[in-house]
């Protein structure tokens, strides 16, 4: 029954817990995390060693989960993948071609798939390789940046809603299937209200997505572009995120529904592996959470 360490790394975003092995977690010490993901918004654990399956296993414990997009990897590495659950994100190259998705490139400001209609409410991040320069992880406070919007315009915005873009990734690459698009109004993508209510918190956040290629269905593209402009200002306010550089064996954990993420650029040369699994919903059944997807 003990109760885990933390430590705040901010003063209403991000965590350390301390001294634990994820791989051996009770379920009163994950309930324990649990509630303090909820908090924090952002929780990180160093020094975990986790198999994918380890990976997978504690994930889980979230909710149900993704099964990873095999159709990133080259067929030699689906046939030595035996985890469907675990996404590969990597710039890494093996008989020239990418053995996970994203590169080395600089990835904007979003949250986690909310391109579609159901996004994921938790991403669970763990390093394997870093580079010694560059491919930080910047958080920002959805919950804050709400907080902090004049109330002129946090009036304004109530009744909006934001179409997000299915057809790019956040480093700006087209997605399979997808034909270019220039025009916000023609992105393909689902709806969701600028405003959400934290279905477990009871906090009100801004639910942006990212800013490329959004729009305000309903206006002219023009007023669209601007309004998004001004919202946009106060997403990541300076004091309102904070910055977790990698050291291998992290596993960092964030809610989707209260704050945003962007990856730095890194120098191609450098080799970057993360593992990550994605919950497909949240998970109101607490006997699940210790079990694994099959």
């Amino acid at each position: 029954m003990t109760s885990l360490q933390l430590n705040p790394l901010g003063e209403q975003l991000g965590a350390d817990i301390a001294g634990v092995n994820l791989n051996a977690l009770t379920e009163h010490q994950f309930e324990d995390l649990y509630q303090h993901w909820l908090t924090w918004g952002v929780l990180r654990i160093r020094g975990q060693r986790l198999t994918d399956a380890q990976l997978q296993q504690f994930s889980s414990r979230f909710g149900l989960l993704e099964e990873a997009p095999l159709g990133l990897m080259p067929e030699a590495q689906r046939r030595k993948l035996k985890n469907r659950f675990v996404t590969v994100i990597s710039n890494i190259e093996v008989d020239g071609k990418p053995i996970g998705g994203l590169s080395n490139k600089e990835a904007t400001w979003h949250s986690d798939m909310t391109y579609i209609e159901s996004p994921p409410p938790a991403s669970v991040l763990m390093s394997i390789e870093v580079p010694a320069v560059g491919g930080d992880t910047h958080f920002c406070d959805q919950v804050a940046a709400y907080a902090a919007l004049p109330t002129h315009l946090r009036d304004k915005i109530q009744a909006i809603s934001i179409k997000h873009n299915a057809a790019h990734t956040s480093i700006g690459s087209l997605r399979p299937g997808f034909e270019p698009i220039t025009d916000p109004t023609q992105a393909p993508g689902a709806i969701h209200p600028a405003v959400r209510i934290h279905e477990e918190t009871g906090s009100t956040a801004l639910y942006l997505g990212r800013r490329e290629l959004a729009y305000i269905p309903g206006v002219s593209l023009r007023a669209s572009e601007q309004l998004l402009d001004e919202i946009w200002e106060y997403a990541a306010l300076p004091q309102n995120t904070w910055t977790q550089q990698w050291q291998v064996g992290d596993v960092v954990i964030w809610d989707n529904r209260r704050v945003m993420h962007r990856r730095e650029g890194f120098d191609a040369g450098l080799r970057r592996l993360m593992k990550r699994c994605q919950v497909l919903a949240r998970d109101t059944n607490d006997s699940h959470r210790s079990s694994v997807n099959h």
